[in-house]
């Protein structure tokens, strides 16, 4: 599998929303894109780490980024977890992996065995990987990847 790095085209998807609508990369055509990749709802660092991108939203979409969460989690826990703790971003459902292979965030997760990695990539308007974050610390990341934008 090629390995998706910084000035290659992300790979294009088509994953069921949050919303209960179907997603693609084109769709963000325009805009920043911060695509997340997260082992799983409601788990402390992930609910850190969604809680930080939450709280520095307008900031990013005063930069003209959106922000999308990736897991394997199906819709109905998406939707709890987005009401839990009133996030107010698009999470995707992946729940074969094939985008969070894409993206290479499958790996050994060390005690947890294999899974999805916590990464995330700083995509451009045009569809290019601007910046891949690997090994995300959740405390602090928003702040991080916010300051990554022009």
């Amino acid at each position: 599998m090629e390995k998706t790095l910084e000035g290659s085209k992300a790979p294009d998807f088509k994953l069921m929303g949050s919303d209960g609508k179907e997603h693609t990369l084109s769709e963000f055509k325009g805009n920043y894109l911060i695509l997340y990749f997260y082992p799983k709802d409601d788990t402390p660092g992930c609910t850190v780490e969604a809680k930080e991108f939450n709280s520095t939203l307008s900031e990013f979409e005063s930069k003209g980024a959106r922000i999308v969460g990736v897991s394997k989690d199906d819709l109905k826990s998406h939707e709890k977890f987005k009401n839990k703790y009133e996030l107010n971003f698009l999470l995707l459902s992946d729940p074969e992996s094939k985008v969070i292979k894409a993206y290479d965030a499958y790996g050994d997760r060390g005690i947890f065995g294999m899974g999805t990695l916590r990464k995330t990539f700083l995509i451009d308007k045009d569809g290019k990987i601007v910046k891949v974050f690997d090994k995300v610390n959740p405390k602090g990341h928003g702040e991080q990847v916010l300051s990554c934008i022009g």
